[in-house]
């Protein structure tokens, strides 16, 4: 890994302080991409006639993580300035992000496998630098 994703790393862990009533469970930082399972604790799905969306009681998963993506932006661009990290040619973050609510034990086992099967996939995919310049 390499100094930024040490530098998200450590801003992953900060979540707990800053959001009490989450609990971060497996995660893969990739080269160009983050994956990651929050929990929000005692966040149960409450799903009525005048809500059919659902609703959860806990810190909202959006505020999560743009808290997230905000520090970690941040703390690039000053490193970048002080000559910590080298200057990439596109945004840090991507605008949206894809969450998936996971309903059940067998659910959570298959997301956490994925994670943890996902930097073996690395060398196969599309955007590995090492593939872009074998087309």
């Amino acid at each position: 890994m390499n100094n930024v994703g040490k530098m998200v790393q450590e801003w992953w862990w900060e979540l707990e302080n800053k959001f009490p009533d989450i609990e971060l469970d497996q995660y893969v930082i990739m080269p160009n991409h983050f994956h990651d399972v929050v929990v929000i604790v005692g966040a149960d799905l409450c799903v009525s006639p005048n809500d059919p969306m659902g609703e959860h009681i806990g810190s909202p998963l959006p505020e999560i993580i743009q808290w997230f993506k905000t520090m970690t932006t941040n703390e690039y661009i000053r490193g970048v300035g002080q000559n910590i990290y080298a200057p990439i040619n596109e945004r840090l973050w991507q605008r949206n992000y894809y969450e998936h609510i996971v309903r059940n034990e067998d659910d959570l086992r298959q997301t956490r496998e994925y994670i943890s099967n996902n930097p073996l996939k690395w060398e196969l995919d599309s955007e590995n630098p090492e593939n872009i310049k074998r087309l």
